[in-house]
């Protein structure tokens, strides 16, 4: 299983705290750093000093680390015009040596949209489906062509598809539901993700991923699978509160839709994943400034998992 970190810089981080997080994850060995695509706070907090844009600050620490692989989960295709976002994509990862990754959603968060002026149309997931065959249908277009895409919501004409990828082909994650999203990653994904839930939630949308794979005529073993959770990992109570405290989560909740506890509580839980088939896990950590979450997990947990 791989192991990512994943952070969330619109809840309150500078420029300085990311390249802080990302370097250290970095020097801990996990995986990847994967950061959201938001604009706006959420919850009570005031976002200071942010926010960040994504792919920018992606395209900074492609030149300020040099092995960890970097992306979206996941970038919102109401935030850019997908023929922009094909050439932000693939300099990032010429930038970084072909250690991008892209995740592409639908886009979610309404009041964001209303802040900052970003049209946010009832139905948003046809505009979905265009952008990830745009950006994939340009990053495989040889040298000396161009691309053309006409669509319902996009218009692309004779672009050159400039800049190529540096890796054979881009990454690309998808995520969300039990049947439409799946269908989109079959299509054109790499990885299909899934978020928040229970071990009994992350088996059902497996299940369901792996079926309409098959229907779709794809192999479900050349898509890899991924899960998120939340995490708080504390060495006993007392640091688990504190985690908790920061993060707004109450220790005494129930924990099912997250992964929270000691060492040992985590491993049992990130087990009882892996053995579901996951391939991949995202760990949220919202504090960014609490490197030392990160030690935590890199000397107690992931050295019980390998």
């Amino acid at each position: 299983m791989e192991y990512c970190v994943f952070t969330e810089p619109q809840q309150g981080a500078s420029y300085d705290t990311i390249v802080a997080h990302a370097q250290r994850a970095e020097q801990l060995g996990f995986y990847a750093w994967f950061r959201s695509d938001h604009y706006l706070v959420m919850g009570d907090g005031d976002g200071q000093p942010g926010p960040t844009d994504a792919w920018t600050t992606l395209a900074a620490l492609a030149r300020e680390t040099s092995t960890i692989r970097l992306g979206t989960l996941v970038s919102s295709a109401t935030h850019r015009h997908p023929g922009i976002l094909a050439v932000q994509v693939a300099q990032v990862d010429q930038m970084s040596g072909g250690r991008a990754e892209f995740g592409l959603g639908t886009g979610w968060y309404e009041r964001e949209h209303e802040a900052f002026g970003i049209p946010f149309p009832a139905k948003r997931f046809g505009m979905l489906e265009e952008q990830l065959a745009i950006v994939t249908g340009y990053w495989a277009t040889p040298d000396g062509a161009t691309y053309t895409f006409e669509g319902e919501h996009y218009r692309l004409v004779d672009v050159p598809a400039l800049p190529k990828v540096v890796q054979q082909r881009m990454p690309v994650i998808v995520g969300g539901g039990p049947r439409k999203t799946p269908r989109l990653a079959a299509l054109y994904a790499t990885e299909f993700n899934i978020g928040f839930r229970t071990l009994e939630g992350f088996a059902e949308v497996l299940d369901n991923v792996r079926a309409v794979c098959a229907e779709e005529g794809r192999d479900p073993a050349t898509l890899k699978l991924s899960a998120a959770w939340p995490t708080v990992v504390g060495r006993d109570a007392a640091e688990i509160a504190r985690r908790c405290a920061a993060v707004g989560i109450d220790p005494a909740s129930d924990h099912g839709e997250r992964l929270v506890g000691t060492p040992a509580e985590v491993v049992d839980r990130i087990g009882a994943l892996r053995e579901l088939g996951v391939d991949r896990l995202y760990l949220q950590t919202v504090d960014m400034t609490d490197l030392e979450h990160l030690d935590v997990i890199a000397a107690e947990v992931l050295p019980q998992l390998t």
